[in-house]
C-alpha cells in the first residue's frame, strides 16, 4: 500500500481548483484500505481517550464538499472506534428563526467543542462564503442593517466575511482548538454516478431530492466559490486539505492519517498524573478495597 503525506494535501499557495486531484490510486484494494483505516481510527480514538482527560485542546473537524461528495459516511467510518463521550457532530443546515436573530457566525460558536473533545461540523461555517454567494438572496433573511437588497452585496461584503471566518478560527486556535478543513473534492462525473445510483436503488432513493439537480446545474459557480475559500482561508492555524473523494475508502483512510499524523506531533497531550498525595497512598487504597 502507498504511504502519504499530510503535505501531499495541505493546501499551503494560491490553487487553481481544476489542477486539485480527484482521485488517487493508493495500490490498496477496498478490504486493505478498511483494514487500514480501522487501525488508524483505533489510534485516534486512543489519542481522543487521553485528550479527554488531558482537557486542554479540543478538536474541530470541518468537513465540506459537493452533494455526494461522501461526508456523512466520512464520519462514520472514520469515528467509529471512538467513545460516544469525547465526540459531538453538528449538520449544519438551513438557519433556524433563532439563528437568524443572531449574526451568521453564532450558532457556529455555541456549538464549538469543550476542551478535550473533537467537535465534527458537517457543513460548516463556510456555507456563508459558499451557499450564500451562489444564492445571495438567501442573505436577505439575516436581516442586516447594512444589506437591504442582493445589489448591496459586492466584493466589500465578502472580504468582510471573510475577515471575520478567518479572524473566528484565530481566535478559537489561540485558546486550544486544533482546526482541521476538509474539502472533499469530488469530480462532476462522479457525482453524475452518484445521483442515478440514488435513482436506481430503492433503498437510496430517500437521498435524493430534485433540488439536487438545480444545484448541479450550478456546478462552476460553485467551484469557482470553493477556489476562493482554499485561497483566502487555508491558513498555518486552521489548514485546507483537498482530499480525492472520487473514491470513498480512499478519502476516509487519507482523512483518518491526516488526524492521526497531525495529533500525534502535540507531545504534551498526556494523561494527568494523580495529585501527589493521592498517589502516595496509592497503595493504602488498594489495602482498603482488599479488605471490604
Amino acid at each position: 500500500m502507498k504511504d502519504i503525506s499530510i503535505d501531499d494535501f495541505r493546501i499551503t499557495s494560491k490553487i487553481n481548483i481544476k489542477d486539485l486531484p480527484t482521485q488517487l490510486d493508493l495500490k490498496a484494494d477496498k478490504k486493505e484500505l478498511k483494514e487500514a483505516l480501522r487501525e488508524v481510527s483505533e489510534a485516534l480514538a486512543e489519542i481522543q481517550n487521553t485528550m479527554y482527560a488531558h482537557g486542554k485542546y479540543s478538536v474541530l473537524f470541518c468537513i465540506q464538499g459537493m452533494d455526494t461528495a461522501g461526508k456523512d459516511s466520512l464520519i462514520r467510518e472514520v469515528f467509529k472506534e471512538f467513545n460516544v463521550r469525547g465526540i459531538v457532530a453538528h449538520s449544519f443546515k438551513k438557519p433556524t428563526a433563532l439563528e437568524l436573530k443572531h449574526d451568521y457566525l453564532w450558532r457556529h460558536y455555541i456549538a464549538l467543542p469543550a476542551r478535550g473533545k473533537f467537535g465534527i461540523f458537517n457543513r460548516t461555517h463556510y456555507e456563508n462564503v459558499l451557499v450564500t454567494r451562489v444564492h445571495p438572496n438567501y442573505l436577505m433573511y439575516e436581516n442586516m442593517p447594512d444589506i437591504t437588497s442582493v445589489d448591496d452585496v459586492n466584493d466589500t461584503f465578502w472580504d468582510k466575511r471573510f475577515r471575520e471566518i478567518n479572524a473566528f478560527e484565530k481566535h478559537i486556535a489561540e485558546n486550544g482548538t486544533i482546526i482541521f478543513k476538509f474539502f472533499l473534492n469530488l469530480s462532476k462525473g462522479e457525482q453524475k454516478y452518484r445521483l442515478l445510483r440514488r435513482l436506481n436503488r430503492p433503498d437510496k432513493n430517500w437521498k435524493f431530492s430534485a433540488d439536487d439537480l438545480k444545484e448541479r446545474k450550478l456546478w462552476d459557480k460553485y467551484q469557482a466559490c470553493y477556489e476562493d475559500v482554499l485561497n483566502r482561508s487555508s491558513k498555518p492555524h486552521a489548514p485546507w486539505f483537498n482530499i480525492p473523494a472520487d473514491d470513498k475508502p480512499t478519502a476516509r483512510y487519507i482523512v483518518a492519517r491526516i488526524l492521526y499524523d497531525t495529533l500525534k506531533t502535540y507531545k504534551d497531550i498526556k494523561e494527568p498524573e494523580l495529585p501527589a498525595k493521592e498517589k502516595a497512598n496509592i497503595d493504602v487504597y488498594k489495602q482498603q478495597l482488599e479488605n471490604e
